[in-house]
C-alpha cells in the first residue's frame, strides 16, 4: 500500500505557493522537498538537506539559477541540483558527483505535482480545464489522509454563483484513494470541486481543492472565504476522530545514498578521450565577425552540472577533437552554449564546426572539465579577455553579476563586430570595458594602466591569445601581483614540443613500470598499458591529464603549470611533457 502511494502522483504544492525567487518546503510521504521555481520558468523539486551538513534547502537563498545553503554556503545549479561552489574551497571546481536528489515535478490545474518514483503521467479529471479555475486555500489536517477522504465524501459547499442561497445538491461525480470529485447544483448554478489530499505522514495530510472555473473581483473572495470555512470546519471534525483513534506509527523516509547515477550523470568508457554524452545542435548563429555560437541540447535526460570555466571536448563528424568553453551564466542547466572562431589556418576543426556541423545535427561531446575555475570571494576581480578568450571569462562574469559581486570585464578586440556575444555581454553594463583596435604596443599599455591597482584579495583571470596571455601574465607579475592570485588559461599550446627523449616511468600506486620511447608520449605509453587516464586537449594548454611526480625531474613543455609549478618540479602534464632524469616516479 505504501509503495503503491509513494508510486503515485501527488500535488505538494500550488503554483501560488512558488513565488519570485522563494523557497516552498513540501513535505509527501514522510520525505521533506525544497521546492523552486528558477527565473527561466524550471520548478525543482529536491530532497531537503544540504549535501554538507544535512540542513534543510527550504530556508536556503533563491537567487533565480542557483540555490543557495544558509548555513556553509553551498550552492546547486537549478535543475541538475549538482553543486556549483564550495566557499571553504573557493579555488577548486565542486566534482560532479556532489549533487542532491531531485524529483519530477508537473504542474496541472494551478498545482505542482510529485512522487518519490512515480508511474505514468498525472491524472486527467474531467471537468477541469488547464485555465480558468479556481485553487482553494490548502488546508493542513492532523489526520490520515484515508480519514480525510471520508469525511470529503460528506463535504457540502454551495455552487459559486449561490452562496447565499440553502444547502445545495452534492453528487459525487469521482472518487479514488486520495482525491474526490463532488459537484454543487442549486437554482440552476453548479460548480465543480475537485479536492485531493496530499498524504504529508502516516497522521497529517493537506487538503488541496479546485473548482472548475475562476471568479473574479470581490466574488473571488467570497467564494475562497465560502470554501475556508466548510473546509476548517471538516478539518476539525477529521482531527476530533484521528485522536480519539490509535495513532499509527510515523512514515519512515528512506534516504538513500546520493550518486551520480542518481543525477543521471553519463557511464564512463574505459579510457581515453571520453565523449559520453549526445547533444542536438538546436541553435547555431553568427556570434561575432568570424564567431559561430552553437547551442547544444542533450538527446535525452539532462546535461551534468558545470561551473564556470568549465570545458567541453567536442568530437567532429570529421574524426576532430576540439576543446570549447562553456559560456552559460549560472542556472542555464537545460543547454550547453560555445563559441567557435573559425581560424584561418584552421586543420579541420573550427572549419568543419563553422561549414559541416548545422543545426538539428548530433554531436558527441564529454562531460564538463574545469581546470581554470572561479573563486568567489575575491574583493574584486578582473577579467582579461582576447578574441574568443571571452567564452570562459563571460562565464564567470555572469556569475559574479548573479551574486553581485565586484568584477570588471576587460574584452580586447580589433572591432566592435568582433566582440562576440553581445546579448550576454549588454546585461552586463558598466562592467564591460571594451578596448577596440589597440596595438601592441597600446594593448600592453592598456594592461598596465589596469592592472596597477592590484590590492589585496583581489584576483585576476586572463585567456585569449599566447602572445596577449603572456604579456599581461608578464605585467601582473611587474605590477606586484601575486601568482596565486593571477588565473589564466591558454587555448592551445604554441611550443614546439621535443620528443626525441626516451626515459622510464613509474607508476606508484599502479605498481607498474613503463619505458617511453621517444615519439610516444606518457599519456600514451600508460594506455597501451591498459592504465586509464582523463585527457582532453592533450597539447599541455588544458590540465586535464595533470599528474603529481613524486620522483624524478620533469621536463616541462606545457603551457597550463605556473612558474612556481614548474620550479617546484612536483606536476607534470603527461600529454606533452617528458622526464630530463633516466627515471619518473608518478603518483599514479
Amino acid at each position: 500500500m505504501l509503495e503503491e502511494a509513494r508510486n503515485r502522483w501527488h500535488p505538494i504544492a500550488s503554483t501560488s505557493d512558488l513565488p519570485h525567487r522563494h523557497v516552498f518546503h513540501g513535505q509527501l510521504m514522510g520525505r521533506e522537498f525544497a521546492v523552486w521555481r528558477a527565473d527561466d520558468g524550471f520548478v525543482n523539486v529536491w530532497e531537503n538537506r544540504c549535501l554538507h551538513r544535512g540542513v534543510r534547502l527550504s530556508i536556503g537563498i533563491n537567487d533565480g539559477r542557483e540555490l543557495k545553503c544558509q548555513y556553509h554556503g553551498w550552492r546547486y545549479a537549478n535543475r541538475t541540483a549538482g553543486c556549483t561552489y564550495i566557499p571553504a574551497h573557493p579555488a577548486d571546481a565542486p566534482a560532479r558527483t556532489i549533487t542532491n536528489r531531485t524529483f519530477p515535478a508537473v504542474e496541472r490545474y494551478g498545482l505542482v505535482w510529485s512522487a518519490e518514483e512515480p508511474i505514468g503521467e498525472v491524472p486527467d479529471i474531467a471537468g477541469l480545464a488547464e485555465c480558468d479555475l479556481l485553487v482553494l486555500r490548502a488546508i493542513p489536517v492532523n489526520a490520515p489522509a484515508g480519514r480525510v477522504i471520508e469525511r470529503l465524501k460528506a463535504h457540502r459547499f454551495q455552487p459559486s454563483g449561490k452562496l447565499d442561497a440553502a444547502d445545495g445538491e452534492i453528487s459525487v461525480e469521482a472518487a479514488q484513494e486520495f482525491s474526490i470529485a463532488l459537484r454543487s447544483r442549486y437554482g440552476g448554478s453548479e460548480t465543480l470541486a475537485v479536492f485531493f489530499v496530499q498524504p504529508v505522514d502516516s497522521n497529517r495530510s493537506v487538503i488541496r481543492g479546485v473548482l472548475d472555473h475562476g471568479v473574479q473581483g470581490a466574488g473571488r473572495i467570497a467564494v475562497l472565504r465560502h470554501h475556508n470555512e466548510r473546509l476548517s470546519a471538516l478539518r476539525d471534525l477529521a482531527e476530533r476522530e484521528a485522536a480519539a483513534a490509535p495513532a499509527p506509527a510515523p512514515i519512515e523516509p528512506v534516504y538513500e545514498r546520493v550518486s551520480p547515477e542518481l543525477a543521471e550523470l553519463p557511464e564512463l568508457t574505459t579510457h581515453g578521450r571520453k565523449a559520453a554524452l549526445r547533444v542536438t545542435v538546436s541553435k547555431k548563429w553568427p556570434a561575432a565577425d568570424g564567431i559561430a555560437g552553437f547551442e547544444l541540447r542533450p538527446v535525452k535526460g539532462l546535461l551534468p552540472t558545470f561551473h564556470p570555466g568549465a570545458h567541453i571536448d567536442v568530437h567532429m563528424p570529421n574524426g576532430e577533437i576540439r576543446q570549447y568553453s562553456i559560456t552559460n551564466g549560472p542556472g542555464e542547466t537545460d543547454r550547453f552554449v560555445i563559441g567557435v572562431k573559425l581560424e584561418r589556418d584552421s586543420k579541420g576543426g573550427s572549419k568543419c564546426m563553422h561549414e559541416t556541423v548545422r543545426e538539428g545535427d548530433v554531436l558527441a561531446i564529454s562531460e564538463p572539465r574545469n581546470n581554470f575555475p572561479l573563486r568567489r570571494d575575491a574583493v574584486k576581480t578582473l577579467f582579461v579577455a582576447g578574441g574568443i578568450g571571452i567564452t570562459p571569462l563571460l562565464a564567470m562574469a555572469q556569475a559574479l553579476k548573479n551574486q553581485n559581486l565586484a568584477y570588471e570585464l576587460h574584452y580586447f578586440a580589433q572591432t566592435e563586430a568582433q566582440l562576440a556575444f553581445p546579448d550576454r555581454l549588454e546585461p552586463l553594463g558598466n562592467a564591460l570595458k571594451p578596448h577596440l583596435g589597440l596595438s601592441p604596443e597600446q594593448t600592453g599599455a592598456a594592461l598596465r594602466e589596469l592592472l596597477s591597482s592590484y590590492k589585496r584579495d583581489m584576483h585576476l583571470y586572463i585567456c585569449g591569445p599566447g602572445p596577449m596571455l603572456e604579456a599581461a601574465r608578464a605585467v601582473a607579475a611587474e605590477q606586484g601581483w601575486p601568482e596565486t592570485a593571477v588565473h589564466f588559461e591558454y587555448f592551445k599550446n604554441t611550443n614546439m614540443i621535443d620528443d626525441s627523449s626516451s626515459f622510464q616511468v613509474a607508476l606508484a600506486r599502479s605498481c607498474v613500470t613503463l619505458k617511453v620511447p621517444a615519439g610516444k608520449t606518457i599519456l600514451e605509453a600508460m594506455r597501451e598499458a591498459g592504465i586509464d587516464m582523463p585527457s582532453s586537449c592533450e597539447q599541455g594548454a588544458c590540465g586535464t591529464c595533470l599528474a603529481t611526480v613524486i620522483e624524478g625531474e620533469p621536463d616541462h613543455q606545457d603551457v597550463y603549470l605556473s612558474r612556481s609549478e614548474r620550479e617546484s618540479g612536483t606536476k607534470i602534464m603527461t600529454c606533452v611533457s617528458r622526464a630530463k632524469s633516466a627515471r619518473l616516479v608518478l603518483d599514479i
